[in-house]
């Protein structure tokens, strides 16, 4: 066996020797990784539900292929069904086979409804303006987070319906494809939940604030507060120009709390989040390449961290959904590093202007809330 240098310089040892150390460095790394997951989910629920979205989506993606189900639609059907079935398997929070059953048709139908509402309306408001009717979805996904944790999903579904229809440049004769694409999201996003059955314990309660209810905002204000930022992004995107003016709405929309500072600490967590993701993700785009099929396990294991660090952990949930996001862009060719690179910058954009809409609306709330 040849010597080789691996203790750094002067010091000589047998390859064997070398190549057990760095075995042992990645099963202690490995033990690591593991732990922290035992800490974070101790019983695998969390997990179980990361493995449930990635087969949900994935599930979607594949019936929307079936030559007699794909065939004669504008738009592509697949990732319509797909981001309806991700999604709502995320807002999803009850513990019977036959509530979570009931929320889930209830998440995907408001997707769907989400994203016809962007198609009937966008003719009304002209060209260029399209992006107005995601205020409405940016409002009620405010409005709804204080309505519990189905209020909150289906709040958030409707906005997501109008992102994925935006995105794919859906328009009135979708409507139908939008339907099926609900009936798809349906089917792959029930039947997970019901094979994983008692295995799993989802978090109850909708996100809160560290403030009491005496001091936290009302459902109307925080609609208000998504919204006014949802149309600042609009505006600016307009006038200066955005890459993705959605990445931005949503990075606003999504911070919202019932308090100041609960919307504040969730815009400092998602930006730190992102920033960590989206670098990670540009050093991974060589593996777009010449490895696709890793990138996509390496996406579907981060929405699995996503799943276990969402309701404790939000600055690592929205790092792991933002290295999944932009992975999964890389695969598909289609976009530059500069569309990539945007995700960064745009979430800190959104974040901030919701920062400075909080900051100008809540004196006056507190003044009507007083008198």
């Amino acid at each position: 066996m040849p010597p080789a240098r691996c203790n750094g310089p002067g010091v000589i040892i047998p390859m064997s020797r070398c190549f057990h150390s760095y075995q042992n460095d990645i099963r202690d790394r490995l033990i690591s990784i593991r732990g922290w997951f035992d800490r974070i989910d101790p019983g695998t629920h969390r997990r179980i539900k990361g493995l449930r979205l990635v087969t949900a989506f994935g599930l979607a993606a594949l019936l929307a292929t079936v030559p007699q189900i794909s065939r004669g639609h504008a738009i592509s059907l697949g990732p319509l069904a797909a981001g309806f079935a991700l999604w709502a398997s995320v807002s999803e929070g009850k513990t019977t086979r036959y509530e979570c059953a009931r929320d889930l048709a209830f998440l995907c139908i408001a997707a769907g409804l989400g994203a016809a509402s962007l198609v009937i309306f966008t003719p009304l408001l002209g060209a260029g303006w399209s992006e107005l009717t995601l205020i409405s979805g940016s409002f009620c996904a405010g409005f709804l987070r204080r309505f519990g944790v189905l209020g909150s999903g289906i709040g958030s579904q409707i906005l997501i319906g109008q992102l994925l229809a935006y995105n794919a440049g859906a328009q009135n004769v979708d409507v139908a494809t939008i339907m099926l694409a609900v009936l798809l999201a349906t089917l792959a996003s029930v039947v997970p939940r019901t094979l994983s059955g008692p295995s799993e314990q989802p978090a109850t309660g909708a996100p809160s604030s560290a403030e009491d209810d005496a001091g936290a905002f009302s459902e109307v204000f925080m609609g208000l507060q998504s919204a006014t930022a949802a149309l600042s992004i609009i505006v600016l995107g307009h006038f200066v120009g955005l890459t993705e003016s959605a990445w931005a709405i949503a990075a606003c929309t999504y911070v919202v709390a019932s308090s100041p500072s609960g919307t504040i600490d969730r815009v400092r967590r998602r930006i730190i989040g992102t920033m960590v993701g989206v670098p990670l993700a540009i050093a991974c785009l060589p593996l777009a390449v010449h490895a696709p099929l890793a990138i996509w396990l390496a996406a579907a294991t981060a929405m699995v961290v996503y799943a276990v660090a969402l309701p404790d952990h939000y600055d690592i949930a929205s790092g792991a959904y933002a290295f999944a996001l932009i992975v999964t862009m890389a695969a598909s060719g289609e976009y530059p590093v500069a569309t990539l690179l945007a995700r960064l910058w745009e979430t800190m954009v959104g974040g901030a202007l919701g920062v400075a809409v909080l900051l100008l609306l809540t004196p006056v709330w507190r003044w009507s809330h007083a008198t």
